[in-house]
Protein backbone atom coordinates (compact mmCIF):
# COMPACT_ATOMS: atom_id res chain seq x y z
CA UNK A 1 0.00 0.00 0.00
CA UNK A 2 1.45 3.29 -1.02
CA UNK A 3 0.93 6.79 0.22
CA UNK A 4 -2.45 8.29 -0.61
CA UNK A 5 -2.28 11.29 -2.89
CA UNK A 6 -2.75 14.84 -1.59
CA UNK A 7 -4.84 15.49 -4.71
CA UNK A 8 -7.60 13.43 -3.14
CA UNK A 9 -8.17 16.01 -0.43
CA UNK A 10 -11.34 18.10 -0.81
CA UNK A 11 -10.91 21.91 -0.72
CA UNK A 12 -10.27 23.22 2.78
CA UNK A 13 -9.58 19.85 4.38
CA UNK A 14 -5.87 19.28 4.79
CA UNK A 15 -4.80 15.65 4.90
CA UNK A 16 -1.41 14.09 5.23
CA UNK A 17 -0.49 10.40 4.97
CA UNK A 18 2.84 8.83 5.65
CA UNK A 19 4.15 5.99 3.52
CA UNK A 20 2.99 2.78 5.11
CA UNK A 21 5.22 0.08 6.53
CA UNK A 22 4.69 -3.61 5.92
CA UNK A 23 1.47 -4.91 7.52
CA UNK A 24 0.76 -1.38 8.79
CA UNK A 25 -1.89 0.54 6.85
CA UNK A 26 -1.40 4.29 6.50
CA UNK A 27 -2.83 6.37 9.31
CA UNK A 28 -3.77 10.01 9.79
CA UNK A 29 -3.94 12.13 12.92
CA UNK A 30 -5.76 15.44 12.70
CA UNK A 31 -6.06 18.02 15.44
CA UNK A 32 -8.37 20.98 15.14
CA UNK A 33 -10.12 23.65 17.15
CA UNK A 34 -13.43 25.33 16.69
CA UNK A 35 -11.71 28.67 16.46
CA UNK A 36 -9.73 30.62 13.93
CA UNK A 37 -6.36 32.09 13.06
CA UNK A 38 -5.92 35.84 12.79
CA UNK A 39 -4.23 36.70 9.54
CA UNK A 40 -1.56 39.32 10.19
CA UNK A 41 -3.29 40.14 13.48
CA UNK A 42 -0.27 41.65 15.17
CA UNK A 43 2.19 42.59 12.46
CA UNK A 44 1.62 46.24 13.27
CA UNK A 45 1.31 46.96 16.96
CA UNK A 46 -0.67 50.15 16.47
CA UNK A 47 -3.23 48.32 14.37
CA UNK A 48 -3.83 45.66 17.02
CA UNK A 49 -4.59 48.19 19.74
CA UNK A 50 -7.10 51.00 20.01
CA UNK A 51 -4.92 53.46 18.12
CA UNK A 52 -4.60 52.57 14.44
CA UNK A 53 -1.53 53.16 12.35
CA UNK A 54 -3.43 55.62 10.16
CA UNK A 55 -3.96 57.90 13.17
CA UNK A 56 -0.24 58.39 13.71
CA UNK A 57 1.53 61.04 11.67
CA UNK A 58 4.99 59.55 11.29
CA UNK A 59 6.20 62.69 9.48
CA UNK A 60 5.86 64.52 12.80
CA UNK A 61 9.32 64.44 14.43
CA UNK A 62 7.62 64.29 17.83
CA UNK A 63 5.38 61.30 16.99
CA UNK A 64 7.23 58.93 19.31
CA UNK A 65 6.79 61.05 22.45
CA UNK A 66 3.15 61.70 21.53
CA UNK A 67 2.56 57.98 21.14
CA UNK A 68 4.13 57.31 24.52
CA UNK A 69 2.02 60.00 26.20
CA UNK A 70 -1.10 58.53 24.65
CA UNK A 71 -0.05 55.05 25.78
CA UNK A 72 0.53 56.24 29.35
CA UNK A 73 -2.90 57.87 29.35
CA UNK A 74 -4.61 54.73 28.08
CA UNK A 75 -2.81 52.45 30.53
CA UNK A 76 -3.23 54.69 33.54
CA UNK A 77 -5.23 52.60 35.99
CA UNK A 78 -8.26 54.12 37.76
CA UNK A 79 -7.85 54.95 41.44
CA UNK A 80 -10.25 55.77 44.23
CA UNK A 81 -8.74 59.26 44.53
CA UNK A 82 -10.03 60.05 41.04
CA UNK A 83 -13.53 60.19 42.56
CA UNK A 84 -12.62 60.91 46.18
CA UNK A 85 -9.56 63.21 46.00
CA UNK A 86 -9.62 63.79 49.76
CA UNK A 87 -9.20 60.09 50.55
CA UNK A 88 -6.50 59.59 53.16
CA UNK A 89 -4.46 56.36 52.97
CA UNK A 90 -3.53 54.38 56.04
CA UNK A 91 -0.54 52.12 56.72
CA UNK A 92 -1.01 48.70 55.18
CA UNK A 93 -2.29 45.92 57.38
CA UNK A 94 -0.56 43.40 55.13
CA UNK A 95 2.84 42.57 56.50
CA UNK A 96 4.22 39.07 56.62
CA UNK A 97 6.10 39.95 59.81
CA UNK A 98 2.77 40.27 61.54
CA UNK A 99 0.52 37.42 60.47
CA UNK A 100 -2.19 38.10 63.06
CA UNK A 101 -5.13 39.89 61.39
CA UNK A 102 -6.19 43.28 62.68
CA UNK A 103 -8.45 43.22 65.73
CA UNK A 104 -10.80 45.95 66.89
CA UNK A 105 -9.00 46.64 70.16
CA UNK A 106 -5.59 47.17 68.53
CA UNK A 107 -4.44 50.16 70.59
CA UNK A 108 -1.61 51.34 68.40
CA UNK A 109 -3.56 51.66 65.18
CA UNK A 110 -2.73 49.59 62.12
CA UNK A 111 0.41 47.46 62.25
CA UNK A 112 3.12 48.54 59.86
CA UNK A 113 6.77 47.65 59.66
CA UNK A 114 8.84 50.21 57.79
CA UNK A 115 11.80 47.86 57.87
CA UNK A 116 9.94 45.24 55.82
CA UNK A 117 10.85 45.75 52.18
CA UNK A 118 8.05 43.67 50.73
CA UNK A 119 5.96 46.51 49.32
CA UNK A 120 5.64 47.70 45.75
CA UNK A 121 6.20 51.37 44.95
CA UNK A 122 3.31 52.96 43.07
CA UNK A 123 5.75 54.17 40.44
CA UNK A 124 7.14 50.71 39.68
CA UNK A 125 6.55 49.71 36.06
CA UNK A 126 6.96 46.63 33.86
CA UNK A 127 8.06 46.78 30.23
CA UNK A 128 5.25 45.52 28.02
CA UNK A 129 7.39 44.60 25.00
CA UNK A 130 10.95 43.32 25.33
CA UNK A 131 12.00 42.45 21.76
CA UNK A 132 13.46 45.02 19.41
CA UNK A 133 12.41 44.05 15.88
CA UNK A 134 14.70 45.44 13.22
CA UNK A 135 12.25 44.78 10.39
CA UNK A 136 8.59 44.07 9.66
CA UNK A 137 9.75 40.88 8.00
CA UNK A 138 11.04 39.44 11.29
CA UNK A 139 8.89 36.55 12.49
CA UNK A 140 6.18 37.81 14.81
CA UNK A 141 7.23 41.43 14.37
CA UNK A 142 5.08 43.98 16.20
CA UNK A 143 6.09 47.39 14.91
CA UNK A 144 4.52 50.80 15.35
CA UNK A 145 6.08 52.67 12.46
CA UNK A 146 7.53 51.58 9.09
CA UNK A 147 11.05 51.67 10.53
CA UNK A 148 10.24 49.48 13.54
CA UNK A 149 11.37 52.22 15.91
CA UNK A 150 11.89 51.05 19.48
CA UNK A 151 9.26 52.63 21.73
CA UNK A 152 9.18 51.87 25.44
CA UNK A 153 5.74 50.95 26.77
CA UNK A 154 5.40 50.60 30.53
CA UNK A 155 2.54 49.16 32.61
CA UNK A 156 1.87 49.14 36.36
CA UNK A 157 3.57 46.53 38.51
CA UNK A 158 1.25 44.51 40.75
CA UNK A 159 1.72 43.75 44.43
CA UNK A 160 1.10 45.02 48.00
CA UNK A 161 1.41 48.74 48.67
CA UNK A 162 2.65 50.36 51.88
CA UNK A 163 -0.48 52.52 52.05
CA UNK A 164 -4.04 51.27 51.62
CA UNK A 165 -7.37 53.03 51.08
CA UNK A 166 -9.79 50.65 52.81
CA UNK A 167 -10.04 49.88 56.52
CA UNK A 168 -10.26 46.06 56.71
CA UNK A 169 -12.97 46.05 59.39
CA UNK A 170 -15.16 48.20 57.10
CA UNK A 171 -14.75 45.94 54.08
CA UNK A 172 -17.31 43.49 52.80
CA UNK A 173 -15.72 41.64 49.90
CA UNK A 174 -17.53 39.52 47.31
CA UNK A 175 -16.23 37.03 44.76
CA UNK A 176 -18.12 35.97 41.63
CA UNK A 177 -17.18 33.45 38.92
CA UNK A 178 -18.80 33.85 35.52
CA UNK A 179 -18.82 32.14 32.11
CA UNK A 180 -17.74 28.53 31.70
CA UNK A 181 -15.63 26.32 33.91
CA UNK A 182 -11.85 26.50 33.84
CA UNK A 183 -9.16 24.67 35.83
CA UNK A 184 -7.97 26.89 38.67
CA UNK A 185 -11.14 28.75 39.61
CA UNK A 186 -11.13 27.30 43.11
CA UNK A 187 -7.43 28.08 43.48
CA UNK A 188 -8.07 31.77 42.79
CA UNK A 189 -11.09 31.88 45.12
CA UNK A 190 -9.01 30.30 47.87
CA UNK A 191 -6.14 32.76 47.57
CA UNK A 192 -8.43 35.80 47.45
CA UNK A 193 -10.09 34.67 50.70
CA UNK A 194 -6.79 33.88 52.43
CA UNK A 195 -5.22 37.21 51.43
CA UNK A 196 -8.30 39.18 52.49
CA UNK A 197 -8.11 37.56 55.92
CA UNK A 198 -4.42 38.45 56.24
CA UNK A 199 -5.40 42.10 55.65
CA UNK A 200 -7.97 41.70 58.42
CA UNK A 201 -11.23 41.43 56.46
CA UNK A 202 -13.95 39.55 58.36
CA UNK A 203 -16.84 39.80 55.89
CA UNK A 204 -16.19 37.74 52.75
CA UNK A 205 -18.96 36.26 50.63
CA UNK A 206 -19.32 34.37 47.39
CA UNK A 207 -22.00 35.30 44.86
CA UNK A 208 -23.48 32.04 43.51
CA UNK A 209 -23.76 31.24 39.82
CA UNK A 210 -22.20 34.28 38.22
CA UNK A 211 -23.83 37.66 37.78
CA UNK A 212 -27.30 36.12 38.04
CA UNK A 213 -26.57 35.58 41.75
CA UNK A 214 -27.06 39.32 42.23
CA UNK A 215 -30.69 39.20 41.11
CA UNK A 216 -32.02 35.70 41.79
CA UNK A 217 -33.67 35.87 45.22
CA UNK A 218 -33.43 32.09 45.59
CA UNK A 219 -29.61 32.25 45.50
CA UNK A 220 -28.17 33.27 48.85
CA UNK A 221 -24.63 34.61 49.15
CA UNK A 222 -22.14 32.12 50.56
CA UNK A 223 -20.04 33.12 53.62
CA UNK A 224 -16.37 32.42 52.94
CA UNK A 225 -13.42 31.97 55.25
CA UNK A 226 -10.09 30.20 55.24
CA UNK A 227 -11.76 27.23 56.91
CA UNK A 228 -14.33 27.01 54.10
CA UNK A 229 -11.83 27.26 51.23
CA UNK A 230 -8.87 25.42 52.78
CA UNK A 231 -9.04 22.35 50.51
CA UNK A 232 -11.28 23.62 47.74
CA UNK A 233 -8.38 23.81 45.28
CA UNK A 234 -8.10 20.04 45.34
CA UNK A 235 -11.23 19.81 43.17
CA UNK A 236 -12.13 21.15 39.75
CA UNK A 237 -15.10 23.35 38.94
CA UNK A 238 -16.11 26.38 40.97
CA UNK A 239 -17.14 26.39 44.63
CA UNK A 240 -19.51 29.25 43.76
CA UNK A 241 -20.92 27.85 40.53
CA UNK A 242 -20.90 29.58 37.15
CA UNK A 243 -23.40 30.89 34.63
CA UNK A 244 -23.56 33.17 31.60
CA UNK A 245 -25.51 36.39 31.30
CA UNK A 246 -27.32 38.01 34.21
CA UNK A 247 -29.17 41.16 35.25
CA UNK A 248 -28.52 44.70 34.09
CA UNK A 249 -25.50 46.63 35.32
CA UNK A 250 -27.79 48.98 37.22
CA UNK A 251 -29.46 46.07 39.00
CA UNK A 252 -26.07 44.56 39.92
CA UNK A 253 -24.86 47.84 41.44
CA UNK A 254 -28.18 48.21 43.28
CA UNK A 255 -27.57 44.74 44.75
CA UNK A 256 -24.01 45.66 45.73
CA UNK A 257 -25.29 48.71 47.59
CA UNK A 258 -28.04 46.75 49.34
CA UNK A 259 -25.58 44.08 50.48
CA UNK A 260 -23.00 46.63 51.66
CA UNK A 261 -20.32 45.21 49.37
CA UNK A 262 -17.41 47.55 48.65
CA UNK A 263 -14.90 45.12 47.12
CA UNK A 264 -15.86 42.94 44.17
CA UNK A 265 -13.57 40.34 42.63
CA UNK A 266 -14.75 39.12 39.23
CA UNK A 267 -13.35 35.94 37.68
CA UNK A 268 -14.14 35.58 33.99
CA UNK A 269 -13.21 36.14 30.35
CA UNK A 270 -13.70 39.01 27.92
CA UNK A 271 -17.49 39.23 28.34
CA UNK A 272 -17.29 39.00 32.11
CA UNK A 273 -14.60 41.67 32.20
CA UNK A 274 -16.72 43.93 30.03
CA UNK A 275 -19.41 43.55 32.69
CA UNK A 276 -16.89 44.28 35.46
CA UNK A 277 -15.80 47.46 33.68
CA UNK A 278 -19.43 48.55 33.30
CA UNK A 279 -20.01 47.89 37.03
CA UNK A 280 -16.90 49.93 37.85
CA UNK A 281 -18.13 52.84 35.72
CA UNK A 282 -21.63 52.72 37.23
CA UNK A 283 -20.13 52.78 40.72
CA UNK A 284 -18.10 55.84 39.78
CA UNK A 285 -21.19 57.47 38.32
CA UNK A 286 -22.97 56.96 41.64
CA UNK A 287 -19.82 58.02 43.53
CA UNK A 288 -19.62 54.76 45.44
CA UNK A 289 -16.44 53.92 47.33
CA UNK A 290 -16.01 50.60 45.54
CA UNK A 291 -13.10 48.54 44.19
CA UNK A 292 -13.89 46.27 41.23
CA UNK A 293 -11.00 43.98 40.27
CA UNK A 294 -10.96 41.31 37.58
CA UNK A 295 -8.98 38.09 37.34
CA UNK A 296 -8.86 36.90 33.71
CA UNK A 297 -10.32 33.41 33.46
CA UNK A 298 -10.08 31.96 29.98
CA UNK A 299 -8.83 28.50 29.23
CA UNK A 300 -8.35 29.65 25.62
CA UNK A 301 -5.50 32.03 26.55
CA UNK A 302 -7.06 34.72 24.37
CA UNK A 303 -6.70 37.80 26.62
CA UNK A 304 -4.67 40.62 25.10
CA UNK A 305 -1.26 41.68 26.42
CA UNK A 306 -0.83 38.81 28.90
CA UNK A 307 1.71 36.00 28.78
CA UNK A 308 -0.97 33.44 29.58
CA UNK A 309 -4.15 33.00 31.58
CA UNK A 310 -4.84 30.41 34.25
CA UNK A 311 -6.17 27.05 33.14
CA UNK A 312 -4.29 27.13 29.85
CA UNK A 313 -1.31 25.02 30.96
CA UNK A 314 -3.65 22.46 32.48
CA UNK A 315 -5.69 22.32 29.26
CA UNK A 316 -2.59 21.69 27.15
CA UNK A 317 -1.47 18.95 29.55
CA UNK A 318 -4.87 17.24 29.72
CA UNK A 319 -5.22 17.38 25.92
CA UNK A 320 -2.27 15.01 25.66
CA UNK A 321 -4.44 12.13 26.85
CA UNK A 322 -6.97 12.67 24.07
CA UNK A 323 -4.23 13.09 21.47
CA UNK A 324 -2.44 9.93 22.56
CA UNK A 325 -5.71 7.98 22.49
CA UNK A 326 -6.45 9.17 18.96
CA UNK A 327 -2.90 8.30 17.92
CA UNK A 328 -3.20 4.75 19.26
CA UNK A 329 -6.63 4.27 17.68
CA UNK A 330 -5.40 5.53 14.31
CA UNK A 331 -2.31 3.34 14.31
CA UNK A 332 -4.22 0.28 15.46
CA UNK A 333 -6.94 0.47 12.82
CA UNK A 334 -6.83 -0.39 9.12
CA UNK A 335 -6.66 2.97 7.34
CA UNK A 336 -7.17 4.66 10.71
CA UNK A 337 -7.81 8.37 11.07
CA UNK A 338 -7.71 10.09 14.44
CA UNK A 339 -9.37 13.49 14.87
CA UNK A 340 -9.21 15.50 18.09
CA UNK A 341 -11.14 18.73 18.57
CA UNK A 342 -9.89 21.09 21.25
CA UNK A 343 -11.54 24.23 22.59
CA UNK A 344 -10.17 27.63 21.71
CA UNK A 345 -12.98 29.59 20.08
CA UNK A 346 -11.23 31.97 17.67
CA UNK A 347 -7.74 31.73 19.11
CA UNK A 348 -6.29 28.24 18.65
CA UNK A 349 -3.58 28.46 21.31
CA UNK A 350 -4.54 25.18 22.99
CA UNK A 351 -4.40 23.26 19.71
CA UNK A 352 -1.07 24.81 18.74
CA UNK A 353 0.64 24.19 22.07
CA UNK A 354 -0.90 20.74 22.52
CA UNK A 355 0.32 19.73 19.06
CA UNK A 356 3.83 20.95 19.78
CA UNK A 357 3.90 19.21 23.16
CA UNK A 358 2.56 15.93 21.80
CA UNK A 359 4.86 15.23 18.88
CA UNK A 360 2.20 12.80 17.58
CA UNK A 361 0.27 15.22 15.39
CA UNK A 362 0.45 15.20 11.60
CA UNK A 363 -1.74 18.23 11.03
CA UNK A 364 -2.85 21.05 13.33
CA UNK A 365 -5.75 23.06 11.91
CA UNK A 366 -6.55 26.47 13.37
CA UNK A 367 -9.20 27.18 12.30
CA UNK A 368 -10.26 25.86 8.86
CA UNK A 369 -13.52 27.85 9.14
CA UNK A 370 -15.36 25.68 6.68
CA UNK A 371 -18.80 25.78 8.22
CA UNK A 372 -21.40 28.50 8.00
CA UNK A 373 -21.80 30.76 11.01
CA UNK A 374 -24.91 30.18 13.08
CA UNK A 375 -25.49 33.93 13.73
CA UNK A 376 -26.51 32.91 17.25
CA UNK A 377 -24.96 34.10 20.51
CA UNK A 378 -24.88 32.62 24.00
CA UNK A 379 -26.00 34.39 27.17
CA UNK A 380 -22.59 36.08 27.42
CA UNK A 381 -22.87 37.51 23.91
CA UNK A 382 -20.30 35.13 22.41
CA UNK A 383 -20.95 33.86 18.91
CA UNK A 384 -22.07 30.24 18.83
CA UNK A 385 -19.88 28.34 16.39
CA UNK A 386 -20.83 25.29 14.38
CA UNK A 387 -19.02 22.07 15.23
CA UNK A 388 -15.87 22.05 13.09
CA UNK A 389 -14.80 18.69 14.54
CA UNK A 390 -17.93 16.88 13.42
CA UNK A 391 -17.69 18.63 10.06
CA UNK A 392 -14.14 17.41 9.46
CA UNK A 393 -15.12 13.93 10.60
CA UNK A 394 -17.97 13.81 8.09
CA UNK A 395 -15.92 15.32 5.26
CA UNK A 396 -13.10 12.85 5.87
CA UNK A 397 -15.46 9.88 5.61
CA UNK A 398 -17.10 11.39 2.53
CA UNK A 399 -13.78 12.00 0.81
CA UNK A 400 -12.41 8.49 1.27
CA UNK A 401 -15.74 6.94 0.35
CA UNK A 402 -15.73 8.84 -2.93
CA UNK A 403 -12.12 7.74 -3.48
CA UNK A 404 -13.10 4.12 -2.90
CA UNK A 405 -10.74 3.76 0.06
CA UNK A 406 -11.97 2.18 3.30
CA UNK A 407 -11.34 4.41 6.34
CA UNK A 408 -11.84 4.04 10.09
CA UNK A 409 -12.33 7.52 11.63
CA UNK A 410 -12.01 7.96 15.40
CA UNK A 411 -13.25 11.35 16.65
CA UNK A 412 -12.55 12.62 20.17
CA UNK A 413 -13.85 15.83 21.78
CA UNK A 414 -12.42 16.11 25.34
CA UNK A 415 -13.70 19.65 25.94
CA UNK A 416 -15.73 19.09 29.12
CA UNK A 417 -13.24 16.62 30.55
CA UNK A 418 -10.54 19.28 30.28
CA UNK A 419 -12.62 22.15 31.66
CA UNK A 420 -13.71 20.23 34.75
CA UNK A 421 -10.33 18.99 36.00
CA UNK A 422 -8.31 20.60 38.79
CA UNK A 423 -5.40 22.89 38.00
CA UNK A 424 -1.94 21.43 37.59
CA UNK A 425 1.05 22.70 39.57
CA UNK A 426 1.98 25.42 37.08
CA UNK A 427 -1.54 26.83 36.97
CA UNK A 428 -1.83 26.44 40.73
CA UNK A 429 1.07 28.83 41.23
CA UNK A 430 -0.30 31.29 38.69
CA UNK A 431 -3.74 31.23 40.32
CA UNK A 432 -2.27 31.79 43.77
CA UNK A 433 -0.34 34.90 42.74
CA UNK A 434 -3.20 36.29 40.64
CA UNK A 435 -5.59 35.94 43.58
CA UNK A 436 -3.16 37.60 45.99
CA UNK A 437 -2.45 40.49 43.63
CA UNK A 438 -6.14 41.07 42.99
CA UNK A 439 -6.59 41.74 46.71
CA UNK A 440 -3.47 43.91 46.86
CA UNK A 441 -4.81 46.01 43.98
CA UNK A 442 -8.19 46.52 45.64
CA UNK A 443 -6.67 47.61 48.95
CA UNK A 444 -4.30 49.94 47.10
CA UNK A 445 -7.40 51.79 45.90
CA UNK A 446 -7.44 50.63 42.28
CA UNK A 447 -10.66 49.74 40.48
CA UNK A 448 -11.64 48.85 36.92
CA UNK A 449 -8.44 46.83 36.60
CA UNK A 450 -7.45 43.26 35.93
CA UNK A 451 -4.33 41.41 36.99
CA UNK A 452 -2.08 39.34 34.76
CA UNK A 453 1.49 38.56 33.72
CA UNK A 454 3.57 40.49 31.20
CA UNK A 455 7.05 39.18 30.45
CA UNK A 456 6.84 36.95 33.55
CA UNK A 457 6.03 39.89 35.85
CA UNK A 458 2.66 40.51 37.47
CA UNK A 459 0.93 43.70 36.40
CA UNK A 460 -2.29 45.71 36.69
CA UNK A 461 -3.98 46.65 33.44
CA UNK A 462 -7.05 48.81 32.75
CA UNK A 463 -9.87 46.48 31.71
CA UNK A 464 -10.75 48.27 28.41
CA UNK A 465 -7.26 47.63 27.05
CA UNK A 466 -7.50 43.85 27.40
CA UNK A 467 -11.06 43.29 26.14
CA UNK A 468 -11.15 45.29 22.89
CA UNK A 469 -10.80 42.01 20.94
CA UNK A 470 -9.55 38.45 21.55
CA UNK A 471 -5.87 37.61 21.27
CA UNK A 472 -5.33 35.33 18.29
CA UNK A 473 -2.55 33.08 17.03
CA UNK A 474 -0.33 35.06 14.69
CA UNK A 475 0.48 32.90 11.64
CA UNK A 476 3.78 34.77 11.36
CA UNK A 477 4.78 34.03 14.95
CA UNK A 478 7.71 31.84 15.88
CA UNK A 479 5.47 29.56 17.94
CA UNK A 480 3.26 28.76 14.95
CA UNK A 481 6.37 28.15 12.84
CA UNK A 482 7.64 25.79 15.53
CA UNK A 483 4.34 23.92 15.45
CA UNK A 484 4.61 23.53 11.65
CA UNK A 485 8.17 22.29 12.03
CA UNK A 486 7.01 19.68 14.54
CA UNK A 487 4.05 18.37 12.52
CA UNK A 488 5.78 18.54 9.16
CA UNK A 489 2.65 19.97 7.55
CA UNK A 490 2.77 22.69 4.91
CA UNK A 491 1.69 26.20 5.81
CA UNK A 492 -1.85 26.32 4.41
CA UNK A 493 -2.23 30.04 5.14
Amino acid sequence: MGTLSHAMAPPGLAVHHRASHRFSPPSLRLLTTSGGVAKNSSRIFAQSKSQSRQQIDFSDPDWKSKFQRDFEKRFNIPHITDVFPDSVPIPSTFCLRMRTPVIEDFAGGYPSDEEWHGYINNNDRVLLKTIYYSSHTSAGAECIDPNCTWVEQWVHRAGPREKIYFKPEAVKAAIVTCGGLCPGLNDVIRQIVITLEIYGVKQIVGIPYGYRGFSDKELAEMPLSRKVVQNVHLSGGSLLGVSRGGPSVSDIVDSLEERGINMLFVLGGNGTHAGADAIHNECRKRQLRMAVVGVPKTIDNDILLMDKTFGFDTAVEEAQRAINSAYIEAHSAYHGVGIVKLMGRSSGFIAMHASLASGQIDICLIPENLIQKTNATDASGNMVFGDIGVHIQQETKKHFKEAGVPVDVKYIDPTYMIRACRANASDGILCAVLGQNAVHGAFAGYSGITVGTCNTHYVYLPIPEVISHPRLVDPNSRMWHRCLTSTGQPDFI
